[in-house]
């Protein structure tokens, strides 16, 4: 074990945030001075801790009760009405000023309650718990809350950990992290140790790092901390979500604009009244009251309160579709909206992978066909269903090759836990009866070969406790083997290939009818994966075990877009509002979707990189153009509606 002085670690050496990517890991450690064995002395984490402040994101606070009683009454025209009152009460109008005041109090109360209610409902949303960070203190593996955490820091992640910091990636084991929360990725990332060459690369793109707020899907890894609070990148994203300032609605335009109009009229008129009413020799005092009288007739007291009670209908019918507003002026914003821009990732799609498409020997089906074709009995009548056998073999290997567990048998909606690819084909499979757990109590795994990011597959071994079902048309064995990972470099492990049930040579003509396939779906932006199997009498050393595999077919994942985005994208269209994908995904996948979706129509796609380089003015030519953007982080998505605010109001 290395000892390393704590004099010597208190003064990390600072570098840009944006370029730990571009480092060595080794580099990165001897910049924050800190060993990935020992990690900081306590002494010293105390130090930082205390330069620095805690690890957590400042967010605008929760409104006080009485700030939001207290604007109910900044209106001009409350205003307008809160004078006209006071002027009643000095004319001896008491009727009157009671009138004006009970509405005044009853559009405050109204607005009240509706924005005091969506504030406790927000403040009930950010009430999670603060996650533990397991990491290295003086040589010991110890756990500290996240709040905790500094710069130097050596962290410990592990499947299903939410990282804790920003961090640089130091030891990685088949490390994969949920980036959509942050970068619009659907599918989990690949993380990896190699330095980056590029220093301006997107979030989505810098493998080698761990940014605050994602989540560890599988794998696991070690890292540095190099930003923590609001120097990370989510940090820096609240941060500049806090410096936006919001101004008025339309609604709140105009009613200001008519309260000041009557403000303006209601003077006029005292002055002329009054000084005509003098010249004519009328008393004074008399000509005041009237003029006075005629100023708080002109001013509409209801208008306020009608504003205020269509609001809270609106807010309210939003409510009941799950929409909540904070703010009343908010649901009549909504009714002048003319852009609206959308992340891809859980609000166009549905955010988990789902199998879209078998491929078995260059024959392809469509899953919802497969299901079509009434998935319980696909299993008992194949022949009677016109399936090819090898669907279910193909179906059963992915499911039997797995890591991820089956939580929900319904054959209706079955769900599954896990990394999000390997749950897409558990619940495939369960679709048409073939759950997991009775397939591992026929096929019990007695051995494997996990996945490998150089190999990129992943193999078990199974014990066959009796017959084969018939439709498997898979060779009776002592054991059975099945691999599953990228098809290209399981072809090159592959010696046959099941076809049409039975087992044939994989010549070349096969080759490329396979090959064929799994490029027509990558066109297609899935994910695809390959299956094969080996009927073995013993199980072999790992070295001999992915040779003479059987390929058996590919399958097609998709994160689905949404039932309903279609008609609503229609919808908007057709109410003469344009949408916008703005989506931190590959550019592929956000043109493949927003063609699906009519998004952009003219195919213009800019990319993350592509947006940095633009000024301003550049990107505000650019945004009346493009409809769609990807490999975006959230710095751009701000740029970009900030750029469409004043081009959409020309």
């Amino acid at each position: 074990m290395t000892t390393i002085s704590p004099t010597r670690l208190a003064a990390p050496k600072v570098r840009s945030k944006s370029d730990w990517h571009t480092l060595e890991a080794e580099v990165v450690l001897t910049q924050l001075e800190t060993d990935r064995q020992y990690g900081l002395d306590a002494t010293v984490a105390a130090e930082r801790l205390e330069k620095d402040g805690a690890n957590e994101l400042i967010e605008a606070g929760i409104k006080s009760p009485w700030r939001i009683l207290l604007e109910q009454f900044t209106g001009t025209m409350v205003m307008v009405l809160i004078v006209a009152a006071g002027v009643s009460i000095a004319l001896g109008e008491i009727q009157d000023s009671i009138a004006i005041l009970v509405i005044v109090v009853l559009n405050a109360i109204l607005g009240f309650s509706q924005e005091y209610r969506a504030e406790q409902a927000m403040a009930a949303l950010k009430q999670l718990s603060n996650p533990i960070a397991r990491l290295r203190r003086g040589g010991e593996l110890i756990e500290r809350p996240a709040h905790d955490l500094v710069v130097g820091d050596i962290v410990l992640l592990e499947a299903g950990n939410v990282v804790s910091a920003d961090g640089r990636l130091i030891e990685t084991a088949n490390l994969k992290v949920q980036e959509a929360a942050l970068t619009g990725e659907s599918e989990p990332v690949e993380k990896s140790l190699a330095p980056l060459e590029r220093d301006d690369l997107t979030l989505g793109d810098r493998s080698n790092m761990a940014f605050l707020g994602t989540a560890v899907s599988s794998g696991r890894g070690l890292m540095v901390v190099t930003e923590t609070g609001m120097r990370t990148e989510l940090g820096r994203l609240a941060g500049m979500l806090h410096s936006v300032k919001s101004g008025p609605t339309p609604l709140q335009r105009r009613l200001a604009q008519l309260g000041r109009g009557l403000a303006v009229a209601a003077l006029a008129l005292v002055t002329v009244v009054f000084v005509l009413g003098v010249l004519r020799g009328e008393p004074a005092k008399l000509m005041l009251i009237t003029a006075l009288s005629l100023a708080v007739a002109v001013v509409p007291e209801g208008l306020p309160a009608v504003a205020t009670i269509t609001l809270a209908l609106g807010a309210g019918r939003m409510l009941r579709r799950r929409a909540l507003i904070r703010k009343l002026a908010a649901v009549e914003t909504l009714g002048s909206v003319t852009v609206i821009c959308s992340d891809k990732t859980g609000t166009l799609t549905q955010n988990r992978m789902t199998v879209s498409v078998l491929d078995v020997a260059g024959n392809k089906l469509e899953f919802d066909e497969l299901l079509e074709r009434s998935g319980m009995a696909l299993r008992q009548e194949p022949e009677t269903h016109q399936s090819r056998p090898e669907l279910i073999a193909l179906l059963a290997g992915a499911a039997l090759c797995n890591d991820a567990n089956l939580i929900q048998a319904n054959p209706e909606q079955p769900q599954a836990a896990g990394d999000p690819t390997e749950a897409a084909l558990i619940v495939a499979a369960a679709h048409v009866g073939l759950e997991k757990p009775a397939l591992e109590t026929q096929f019990p795994r007695v051995s494997e070969l996990p996945f490998d990011s150089e190999r990129k597959r992943m193999t078990t071994v199974h014990r066959s406790t009796g017959t084969l079902p018939a439709d498997w048309s898979l060779k009776p064995s002592p054991y059975l083997a099945f691999t599953k990972g990228a098809t290209g470099g399981l072809l090159k492990c592959c010696s046959q290939v099941l076809v049409n049930g039975e087992i044939q040579p994989l010549d070349t003509l096969l080759r490329e009818r396979i090959s064929k396939a799994h490029d027509g779906l990558a066109l297609r932006q899935m994910r695809v994966l390959g299956v094969a199997y080996r009927p073995l009498e013993e199980i072999p050393p790992d070295a001999e075990l992915e040779q003479d595999l059987i390929f058996v077919g590919v399958i097609g994942m998709i994160d689905p877009l949404r039932p309903e985005v279609r008609e609503a994208v229609a919808t908007c269209k057709t109410a003469g509002i344009r949408t916008v994908m703005i989506t931190g995904d590959h550019p592929l996948t956000a043109g493949q979707i927003a063609k699906e979706l009519g998004i952009g129509e003219n195919g213009q796609v800019l990319t993350g990189q592509e947006l940095e380089r633009l000024n301003p003015e550049e990107l505000a030519a650019r945004v009346l153009e493009v409809s769609v953007y990807a490999r975006v982080s959230p710095e751009h998505k701000l740029r970009i509606v900030e750029a469409l605010h004043p081009a959409v109001s020309k």
